[in-house]
């Protein structure tokens, strides 16, 4: 625990997928909150997508991150806020697309999680 999700439309085909996993899993360690190996993170480009009603020149990247509940709201919203300012900076986005970037963060509940490392 944490999962961090990285889902983004298509049209970003030049977004630097790894790169990206990597800064946002570095937010969440420097942080202190978490344990390196307990970082599970993906990214996952959207072929089929539509940003309102608009078929062209929209674009967006949404990043979740999965926690398990308790945290406190500020905890939440520092985690939220730090993820968002490292996705507007991991790289240069492209002209002439309008660019939706958001962070969500959610709780799973403890009771209904499990865990193994098999090796």
């Amino acid at each position: 625990m944490p999962h961090l999700t990285v889902e983004y439309s298509a049209n970003l085909q030049a977004l630097p997928a790894a790169p990206l996993l990597q800064r946002l899993n570095d937010v969440l360690l420097q942080s202190g909150l978490f344990a390196g190996p307990d970082i599970k993170s993906r990214a996952l480009p959207l072929p089929v997508f539509l940003v309102g009603d608009e078929p062209e020149g929209h674009a967006f990247v949404h990043v979740k991150l999965a926690l398990l509940s308790g945290r406190p709201p500020e905890v939440k919203k520092m985690l939220s806020q730090q993820l968002l300012d490292a996705l507007q900076q991991a790289c240069a986005w492209p002209r002439g697309l309008a660019v939706q970037l958001c962070v969500e963060l959610m709780d799973i509940e403890r009771e209904g999680y499990s865990k193994v490392t098999v090796q």
